[in-house]
C-alpha cells in the first residue's frame, strides 16, 4: 500500500474516533485535540501537523475565520513586497490575483494544485525573502516547529469583536451549499456558537492561544484586532511592517505615499470591487464575492437583540477572565 493511502486510512480511523458537532450546515465538525475542525480538512489539518517544515524567514498569518483575513493578507503582501510590487504599479498581483491564492492556506494545500506530499507543496512556495502562509487552525494545533523551535516563524493573528465574528460567520455560511436556499437561523448558531461548538472553536481558545503566546514571545507573536487596524490603520501598518522585519524608511514615512498606497491598496472598498474578487473562484472553490459583505465595526446591532448580544458578552467575559484580553462593547 503506497504512503498516501496509508496516511488516508489512518486519518479515516482518527476521524472516526473522534466526537462530532454540527457544521453550520456545511461538512460535520470533529474535535481535535480540544478544538472543532471540519471533518473533511482532518487529515489536511494531521499532515500539516506532521510535515510542515517551516522557514525561520517564514511569515505565517494567522486569523479568526471571518475576522479580516483577505485584508490581513493583502496588506502584508503589499508590504513586503513593496520594492518588487511598488503598490501602485498598474500591474500588481493583488489587481488581478486573490490574496488566498497569494498567501495560500497550510491546512488547505490540496487545494492549491496536485502535490504527491506537503513536501510538494512546501517547496513549491518560494519568495525573494520571506515565504507568505495564512492558517486558520488555532495555536494549540500548530507544528511544534512552528511554536518551540529557535528558528520559528514569525506569527501575525487578527481576530474580531465576538459578537461582529459571529454575524459575519452567520452571513457567510449562510451564502454556502444547502443554507443560500434555506438558511441558518440566527437562534440556532447562536446556541453553537455560545457553546463553542464553530469552525476552529470554541472561539474564546482560539484567540486566547495566540493572546498568551503573543504576550510569552513578543518578538514572535504579533496580536491584532480588527477594530484597532480599522480605527489607526496607518499606526498599526507601520508597526506590523516593524515586526515582520521591513520597516518603512524614514523617506518613506515623510513621503507618506508608499504607506497610503498600501493602505488604499488593501482596503476593503478597493478589493471589494475589483473584479477577480468580484467574478473570480478561490483555491478553495469558493466565489471570492462571498467574502466581502460590510466589513464594518458594530455591524451587530443591525442583527442581535439586546439578549443576544449579552448572551455573548457573558460567555466571553467568563471564558476570557483574567486573561487581560477585552474587547469594546
Amino acid at each position: 500500500m503506497s504512503a498516501i493511502s496509508d496516511e488516508t486510512q489512518e486519518h479515516i480511523e482518527l476521524l472516526s474516533s473522534l466526537p462530532k458537532g454540527n457544521g453550520w450546515g456545511l461538512a460535520d465538525l470533529c474535535q481535535y485535540q480540544g478544538f472543532w475542525c471540519a471533518s473533511d480538512r482532518l487529515g489536511s489539518i494531521v499532515t500539516f501537523q506532521k510535515e510542515f517544515k517551516p522557514l525561520e524567514t517564514d511569515l505565517i498569518l494567522a486569523t479568526l475565520l471571518k475576522s479580516g483575513t483577505i485584508w490581513l493578507k493583502s496588506m502584508v503582501y503589499a508590504t513586503v513586497n513593496r520594492v518588487r510590487f511598488p503598490p501602485a504599479s498598474e500591474k500588481h498581483p493583488l489587481l488581478t490575483t486573490s490574496a488566498h491564492d497569494l498567501v495560500p492556506f497550510l491546512e488547505y494545500y490540496l487545494e492549491y494544485g496536485t502535490y504527491n506530499s506537503f513536501s510538494d507543496f512546501n517547496a513549491n512556495f518560494q519568495s525573494p525573502k520571506s515565504r507568505l502562509f495564512s492558517t486558520h487552525v488555532p495555536y494549540a494545533l500548530l507544528p511544534e516547529s512552528v511554536k518551540n523551535a529557535t528558528n520559528s516563524p514569525k506569527i501575525v493573528y487578527l481576530c474580531r469583536n465576538p459578537k461582529d465574528n459571529f454575524v459575519s460567520l452567520w452571513h457567510f455560511f449562510n451564502k454556502r451549499g444547502s443554507n443560500i436556499t434555506n438558511p441558518l437561523p440566527l437562534e440556532k448558531v447562536l446556541e453553537l456558537y455560545c457553546r463553542g461548538e464553530s469552525w476552529y472553536g470554541p472561539i474564546w481558545d482560539n484567540m486566547l492561544g495566540y493572546w498568551k503566546a503573543s504576550l510569552e514571545t513578543p518578538s514572535k507573536v504579533l496580536f491584532l484586532k480588527y477594530e484597532e487596524l480599522k480605527k489607526e490603520p496607518k499606526f498599526h501598518l507601520k508597526r506590523l511592517a516593524e515586526f515582520l522585519g521591513c520597516p518603512f524608511s524614514l523617506e518613506e514615512e515623510e513621503n507618506g505615499g508608499t504607506i497610503d498606497e498600501i493602505l488604499r491598496l488593501s482596503s476593503f472598498e478597493f478589493m471589494k470591487n475589483l473584479d477577480v474578487n468580484k467574478n473570480g473562484i478561490t483555491p478553495l472553490k469558493f466565489r471570492s464575492n462571498i467574502y466581502f459583505r460590510k466589513g464594518e465595526v458594530g455591524d451587530w446591532k443591525n442583527h442581535l437583540t439586546a439578549s443576544m448580544a449579552e448572551r455573548i458578552d457573558r460567555v466571553f467575559e467568563e471564558k476570557m477572565h483574567g486573561s487581560g484580553l477585552l474587547f469594546d462593547a
